[in-house]
């Protein structure tokens, strides 16, 4: 999996019958360099003038063949550091690089050639698994909602139970028992933050949330974030990487901007919850902002129930989205719903994904 942060690329080795068993096996993260960052950045950039989900004008060929040659060189050193046959792996969970994703256009693209690396690596690769939920009238997006489940079952915590994951957007899924997971996503997840680092200092990310926790919330420009309209529509529905602006927090120093965002974070995320059936027990934080105590601490601060990191279950936040591209690939191959109305809008449970052989 590599997300909308654009930080690297992870990986989760898996045994699944895509339904309940889950047996965890190694994992691994392996970052982009700052020069791969900013040629996918460029690659975002010309995205936005798409208009059909196949073409790679501009800078977006040469991203394509970056996630591509980039997945082949930490998929090998994976398993050869992980002592896993390519044999033991029957089929690989390629995401891809996204760089639009457009659901009131019916447009989204995951660059990544999964046919080649198929072929290279010598082992079958499930992907462009958005696809087909788009083409059936879905917003392409929440697509881990049904792992979540899988975990909640698997944990017999008390439920319901609101999973957030937090990458470049923060995407959130209600599970409760007997029904089909709920899920949208939630608003902006690292991406606005990370935005204003590189911009302002040239770093790729807070570090730690030190810059946030170094500054105070400014409560007019929280305001004017969160009055973004996204915030007033029910789900499921979805969002691309660059639907907010940093505008309103242009005028505030560094830390007190990151220190904005880390909340608006928080907010964007728990305005969610007067759209759910019932209130959840907990909330189970997973990704990468996981990992930023600023936005963990925002959440905490301002949630109604008790708010844990996936860790306490004896998970790893980092790699959940990678494990749960294993899972999607395996549900996949043998036909299983990937994505549900109540999850991204589709008009029925939809299954989806190419196979591409590896012989």
């Amino acid at each position: 999996m590599t997300g909308t942060s654009m930080d690297g690329v992870d990986l989760a080795y898996l045994e699944t019958d895509g339904r309940q068993t889950l047996k965890f096996g190694p994992t691994a993260s392996y970052p982009f360099s700052d020069a791969d960052r900013d040629l996918l950045r460029s690659a975002v950039d010309a995205a936005k003038y798409l208009a059909r989900r196949d073409d790679r004008p501009g800078p977006l060929a040469a991203a394509e063949e970056l996630i591509t040659r980039r997945h082949i060189e930490v998929i090998r050193e994976f398993l050869v550091s992980k002592s896993i046959k390519p044999a033991a792996v029957d089929v690989i969970g390629f995401h891809g690089q996204t760089v639009l994703h457009r659901p009131d256009r019916g447009l989204t693209v995951q660059i990544g050639d999964g046919a080649f690396l198929a072929r290279t690596v010598g082992i079958d690769v499930a992907y462009d698994l958005r696809a087909a939920d788009m083409a059936a009238g879905g917003q392409g997006a929440p697509l881990v909602p049904v792992y979540h489940r899988a975990l909640a079952e698997a944990s017999g915590a008390a439920l319901p139970l609101l999973f957030v994951n937090i990458g470049g957007v923060a995407n959130i899924t209600y599970v409760a028992a007997g029904q089909d997971p709920l899920a949208c996503d939630a608003g902006p997840g690292n991406a606005l933050l990370d935005d204003l680092m590189l911009a302002r200092t040239g770093a790729a990310m807070d570090v730690d949330g030190a810059c946030a926790a170094s500054g105070a919330v400014n409560e007019a420009a929280l305001q004017a974030l969160t009055a973004h309209s996204y915030f007033s529509q029910k789900l499921p529905k979805s969002l691309d990487r660059n639907a907010f602006s940093l505008d309103p927090v242009s005028a505030l120093t560094t830390p007190d901007a990151a220190a904005t965002l880390a909340a608006f974070t928080a907010c964007g995320i728990l305005a969610h919850l007067r759209f759910l059936p019932a209130a959840p027990r907990m909330i189970v934080l997973c990704g990468g902002g996981a990992r930023n105590p600023a936005i963990v601490r925002a959440l905490g601060e301002r949630a109604p129930c008790p708010v844990r990191r996936a860790e306490d279950f004896g998970w790893d936040s980092q790699a959940i989205e990678a494990q749960a591209f294993a899972f999607l690939a395996v549900r996949s191959v043998k036909g299983l719903p990937l994505t549900f109305p109540t999850t991204t809008g589709v008009r029925e449970p939809t299954s989806g994904g190419a196979l591409a052989w590896a012989g």
